[in-house]
């Protein structure tokens, strides 16, 4: 089959894929975190509120731009903006392309992590301190195992998509539902946690004030418009591959409302498991500080006292596990679309899909690899 030719097969596999770029770190390592910083001393009702706002002023007219964009050009970014908008707007298309791009390299080394600590806590016992946390995450951090796990998540991701997007599709019909199902699984065992509730009542309280605040506006924008991936120029290359009778009006809507709800139940999760453990022993205020201060982009909550949390509770190591195998899925889903991406730029160009794919994979493992 030309590659040019190539449909999803589907509607609901159409879907599954555009919540696979949707829905990733930004919902489950992210969005808790932020809303934390944005909450007042009653709750974060009011970020909520505005971020909710957002989604419906900014991400979806953008995701319905990219669907339109992608259903009419039937090619990457560059060759999409150049085909509707003339050739004068190719630099645009290359921009979307040049930045969607560098943040995949970043992306497969956050997909690295994710490995790395799903297969981790697998084989070793949770860290019951945060010593031991600690020291679990800088001893990674500090040998070559960054690098190699790295190079694993973007070598499975040319594999997955080198046939094209049937492969795409049925990647994602099993990534999407089993991270669903995994944070089903999660959330009702946070919930049952003595304490949990306090973490949802904190997360859904609203402290009017906060709506005065243009920080907190910046923010919710911000957020938003970071895990719809709205804008990214992801949604308009799987959209290059939609069949012309699939609406896009109403696959915007379900994506960004899916790809919220997925924001909400990650948030219910690790505020309900924060609070729970933690409110045992430190005040709300002390809980707060420790969600919004946990490290750079999060990591310290993440990747150092989540895993001390899971610890302290019964069932842990197994919540653990399912966990960080649920960020993996939702990282690798978005990851294999940023490949995607770049790879369809370099096919528009004239390149043979497998040597874009290989291409793609060694400059994004070069440009990405940590340094030390």
């Amino acid at each position: 089959m030309q590659e040019s030719r190539q449909h999803f097969s589907s509607r609901l596999g159409l879907l599954l894929s555009v919540l696979g770029i949707a829905v990733g770190t930004g919902n489950i390592w992210r969005f808790p975190r932020i809303a934390a910083q944005n909450g007042g001393d009653l709750g974060a009702g009011a970020f909520l509120l505005v971020w909710v706002v957002f989604l419906f002023l900014w991400s979806v007219p953008l995701i319905v731009a990219e669907y339109a964009l992608g259903q009419k050009g039937r090619m990457g970014v560059i060759g999409t903006f150049a085909r509707v908008g003339g050739r004068s707007m190719a630099w645009l298309g290359a921009f979307v392309a040049l930045v969607s791009t560098a943040i995949m390299c970043y992306y497969a080394v956050v997909t690295g992590w994710c490995l790395y600590y799903a297969g981790g806590l697998l084989l070793r016992p949770l860290p019951g301190s945060t010593e031991a946390a600690q020291q679990f995450w800088y001893g990674f951090q500090g040998s070559l195992w960054p690098v190699v796990f790295q190079a694993l998540a973007l070598g499975l991701a040319v594999a997955v998509i080198w046939t094209g997007v049937r492969a795409i599709e049925r990647a994602n019909r099993f990534l999407i539902p089993s991270l669903l199902v995994i944070l089903l699984v999660a959330l009702v065992r946070a919930l049952t946690l003595e304490g949990a509730f306090e973490g949802v009542r904190y997360l859904f309280t609203p402290q009017w004030s906060d709506l005065a605040r243009p920080r907190l506006w910046l923010e919710a924008l911000t957020q938003n418009a970071w895990d719809t991936g709205a804008g990214w120029g992801l949604i308009l290359t799987y959209a290059a591959y939609m069949r012309r009778e699939h609406g896009v009006v109403q696959n915007a809507f379900l994506t960004g409302v899916g790809n919220n709800t997925v924001s909400l139940l990650a948030a219910l999760t690790i505020f309900g498991t924060v609070f729970a453990v933690l409110g045992a022993e430190l005040s709300r205020a002390e809980v707060l500080e420790v969600m919004r201060t946990s490290g750079p982009a999060s990591t310290g909550l993440t990747f150092i006292w989540l895993p001390q949390l899971f610890a302290k509770m019964p069932m842990g190591r197994v919540l653990a596990v399912l966990f960080f195998v649920g960020l993996t899925f939702a990282a690798f889903s978005s990851l294999i679309a940023m490949v995607e991406l770049a790879t369809r730029v370099l096919m528009d160009l004239g390149v043979r899909r497998s040597r874009a794919l290989v291409g793609v994979g060694v400059v994004a493992g070069c440009w990405g690899c940590p340094r030390r």
